[in-house]
């Protein structure tokens, strides 16, 4: 998309305050049961659903958390309807609303102006490049991207070995070290021709979530791209919230594992009962994390360390309760749910992703143990 098509988006392009949050859900749930369903098996071997994120974007699903406030619990909602038929496609919508999040939180009015209001309508699709940085802030990786202060912004070079819900015309929020200061955080154009995406080795799930290696090689990236020209307090703002979202994906892969479960009471019933975990049980497990949840979507920006440490812990539920929900769902639906065509299989192979990306299971452990007692 051209930064002319950009900045001509109106000011109500912007704007949430004629969102019925209510209204949208609905849309984004029917959108999600009618033609999302149809292209999972499609999504799954590696087609890539730009038109279906515009139909989530039209209705609503980008700027739910544009409201007074930045209220995150319609956001993390509306990615977990999604999550319920296709967690590919919900890491894909966390993508996009973590880009708007960034924008939502940056303090350059020029980056807001420009891009805020056509990444929350979908007119820019994008994503988020914060798997290296946040793995760099606990000493687990370096920082892979490097860049140089120069006349009206940045030079920058470096290789990231994986950036999702990417494409020709995508846009990415990424943080590079800075020779001679403070790391810095910026919006990358896919478009420029400095910037090259090239094909993963294909996963064991996400082939369709857009995910690329991005070689960028001495790109300028002008100050009205920069979100924040010191990176770590803008992370320290945002970074609940980046976390908090990745719920959604959870939520709504969990439902569906306990609908697989409760679907095979009739003709399973009478054996898996014999089984350690039941759908009932995992329905109150989930219900407790999603009362977790929307309590700490509340407070986003709220800094104390036990609010920190409680969303660090509920994102590490969240990923550990999807490994469980989907490996029970597959041991009650036994060998109907391990041939190919079975959603149980897929939903076992995104479980996985749910807790190993960014921050994994294995991150936020070490997280939790740094933290004062």
């Amino acid at each position: 998309m051209s930064l002319t098509a950009v900045t001509a988006l109106s000011p109500h392009d912007l704007s949430a305050s004629d969102l019925d949050a209510g209204a949208a859900l609905a849309e984004i749930g029917k959108i999600a049961v009618t033609d999302l369903s149809a292209w999972t098996r499609a999504i799954d071997e590696g087609t890539y659903p730009a038109s279906l994120l515009h139909r989530f974007a039209d209705a609503g699903a980008f700027r739910l958390h544009l409201a007074d406030g930045h209220p995150l619990g319609a956001a993390i909602e509306g990615m977990s309807r999604i999550s319920e038929v296709c967690t590919s496609s919900a890491f894909m919508a966390w993508c996009q609303n973590t880009l708007v999040w960034y924008l939502i939180n940056s303090q350059n009015a020029a980056a807001k102006a420009k891009y805020l209001a056509a990444a929350a309508t979908g007119h820019v699709l994008g994503g988020t490049a914060l798997s290296n940085p946040m793995k760099s802030f606990f000493g687990i990786e370096t920082l892979k991207l490097k860049g140089t202060r120069v006349d009206g912004g940045y030079r920058v070079k470096g290789i990231l070995p994986w950036v999702s819900n990417l494409g020709p015309d995508h846009f990415f929020g990424a943080i590079f070290a800075l020779e001679g200061g403070e790391p810095v955080m910026a919006l990358i154009d896919c478009a420029d021709p400095a910037v090259t995406l090239k094909p993963c080795e294909p996963f064991l799930s996400m082939d369709g979530t857009g995910t690329y290696g991005v070689q960028v090689r001495d790109l300028f990236v002008p100050d009205d791209m920069v979100l924040a020209h010191e990176a770590m307090p803008f992370v320290k703002t945002m970074r609940a919230g980046f976390i908090l979202l990745q719920a959604g994906m959870a939520i709504g892969l969990i439902r569906d594992c306990i609908a697989m479960m409760r679907e095979v009471e009739g003709p399973l019933g009478h054996v898996n009962r014999f089984l350690d975990v039941q759908p009932d049980a995992m329905a109150e497990t989930l219900a407790a994390m999603e009362a977790e949840v929307n309590a700490l979507a509340q407070t986003p920006f709220d800094t104390s360390p036990d609010y920190w440490r409680r969303v660090v812990a509920a994102r590490l539920l969240a990923g550990e309760t999807s490994v469980e929900a989907a490996h029970n769902a597959m041991l009650h639906c036994g060998a109907r749910g391990y041939v190919r065509a079975s959603r149980c299989q897929r939903r076992l192979r995104e479980a996985y992703f749910v807790a190993i990306v960014t921050p994994a299971t294995k991150q936020l452990k070490l997280m939790l143990d740094q933290m004062p007692a």
